[in-house]
């Protein structure tokens, strides 16, 4: 689940937890899950299917390993996931809506297990879906893989974002989404530091070894520029455009990026 921009989230400015080995194997058990349910939600996402069907069976099938949805009521959110379809960039609320062939549809949800949570995000083709579709499927996977690349000991939030532009922009000049980025995450779902993928190389905070964090860029076709819908949940771009994100979590340590996610 994505964090606001800097200016309403206190908890960026904040001190950064740092996780021992033993922590992050606990992290990485609820990430298992997550990695797990994901695979299964995409067996599920085709055409005919209503978003809401999809939550249920996420908040069963977490219930039934022993973990729960962490975002449901988080701030009164009500779903066990995110449900954000075509132009809805995140946040979007599950409902009756039945999925069609050549939608395109981001499931994100936040796993925890034993106190311990895990975030994960992917953007799901239903059915046939078309060229454009695929090609920002596939740019929003690269810029996340690339944005993982530098998560390790002495690169910063600043060298993340200027590998997630790189690729947003050789890919075909998508636009990067500015007002959500990902966070810190462990004991809590929203912990220091914020991430942007908006920003230039060697700026920003300092990634530091046992720091975990979200790597979660959202591309779109056409103008980046979203707006809240009136639920105050669902962000939606201005033009109507496409998006697509894709989210890992990720261990910084001395041999290279952890995805927990994985």
């Amino acid at each position: 689940m994505v964090a606001g921009s800097s200016s309403g989230n206190s908890a960026a400015r904040g001190a950064i937890p740092i996780r021992n080995r033993e922590e992050l194997a606990e992290m990485a058990k609820a990430g298992r899950v997550a990695a797990q349910l994901r695979r299964e939600l995409g067996k599920r996402v085709v055409p005919g299917v209503s978003t809401m069907e999809l939550n249920l069976f996420a908040e069963q099938y977490m219930h039934d390993r022993g973990a729960s949805p962490a975002q449901k009521g988080y701030h009164g959110y009500p779903y066990a996931i995110c449900a954000a379809v075509n132009e809805c960039v995140c946040h979007g609320m599950p409902g009756g809506r039945l999925l069609r062939d050549g939608d395109i549809v981001t499931l994100d949800f936040v796993v925890e297990l034993n106190g311990w949570m895990a975030d994960t995000a992917w953007t799901y083709a239903v059915g046939n879906i078309t060229p454009e579709a695929k090609r920002l499927r596939k740019a929003a996977f690269q810029a996340m893989m690339s944005g993982i690349e530098q998560v390790r000991p002495g690169r910063t939030i600043g060298d993340i974002a200027a590998a997630v532009g790189r690729v947003a922009n050789d890919s075909g000049s998508y636009g990067i989404v500015s007002q959500f980025g990902g966070h810190g995450i462990g004991r809590a779902m929203h912990e220091p530091p914020e991430v942007s993928y908006v920003g230039r190389a060697r700026t920003g905070r300092k990634l530091k070894e046992g720091m975990v964090i979200t790597i979660e860029p959202m591309l779109t076709i056409g103008s980046p520029e979203v707006y809240i819908a009136e639920d105050g949940w669902t962000v939606i771009t201005e033009d109507g455009g496409l998006a697509a994100q894709f989210e890992h979590t990720v261990a910084v340590t001395t041999e290279g990026p952890v995805i927990l996610t994985h």
